[in-house]
């Protein structure tokens, strides 16, 4: 089968599966987001239980609401980097800080309303600093470390270019009203330095967890004028 990959909108995130020789959904959505998942799929016209790993890019809770119930549908394994395996296996990860002034308001305001515990899920594969390659899934790209927005953050960088950056990017009417930086995240200037590691990697398009994809040249923008 020839490679692709689609977005799928699971509550307020953009999940993505990835179809190589074998598939990969990514992340585990939000709340109230199950049924667009299983929309999500019929549209493609993928069996849900096609989906052998489902890969997160972080373990915070609108990334991981909706993995309970994606994991009993596919029977996937779960993928998390290690400093983010906490999160899932005990059901209550922490919400970010924020990093500017609106940020911080959110997170304030997030941290007093959000007490929701979710299911404990076992984590099948633990990534490590080293990321993972996606070769053995027939899929032309790789994990690669990337914290800051939380310790635990991956990418993922496809070969065609497109980059899943989850929340080190955000381009979303709630977060900012233009593609950027995170306005929340636990280092913002480990965020910066994540981003520098993976520009050179031939990225051409950023698709963040919040928002729609937009050019790399963006972030290059960004990244070139942070203080």
């Amino acid at each position: 089968m020839a490679f692709s990959f689609h977005r799928i909108p699971v509550g307020i995130d953009n999940c993505f599966l990835l179809r190589g020789e074998r598939t990969i959904f990514v992340d585990g959505g939000a709340w109230g987001g199950l049924s667009s998942f299983q929309n999500g799929l019929k549209k493609l016209n993928v069996d849900p239980k096609e989906i052998e790993l489902i890969l997160l890019t972080h373990g915070h809770w609108d990334h991981i609401t909706c993995l309970n119930d994606i994991q009993r549908m596919t029977g996937a394994k779960i993928a998390v980097h290690g400093q983010d395996q906490f999160m899932v296996e005990t059901g209550e990860p922490p919400f970010p800080a924020g990093v500017n002034a609106y940020g911080k308001v959110m997170s304030a305001s997030a941290k007093a309303l959000l007490h929701q515990k979710l299911p404990k899920l076992k984590v099948d594969v633990v990534i490590d600093d080293g990321g993972m390659p996606l070769s053995e899934y027939g899929i032309p790209g790789k994990v690669v470390y990337t914290p800051g927005h939380s310790m635990g953050h991956v990418s993922i960088i496809l070969d065609s270019g497109d980059a899943l950056v989850g929340d080190m990017a955000m381009n979303s009417w709630f977060l900012r009203l233009t593609p950027g930086l995170p306005v929340l995240a636990d280092d913002i200037k480990l965020v910066v330095e994540s981003w520098k590691k993976i520009l050179p990697m031939g990225i051409k398009q950023v698709y963040p967890a919040h928002g729609m994809d937009f050019p790399v040249e963006v972030m290059q923008k960004e990244i070139a004028n942070f203080m």
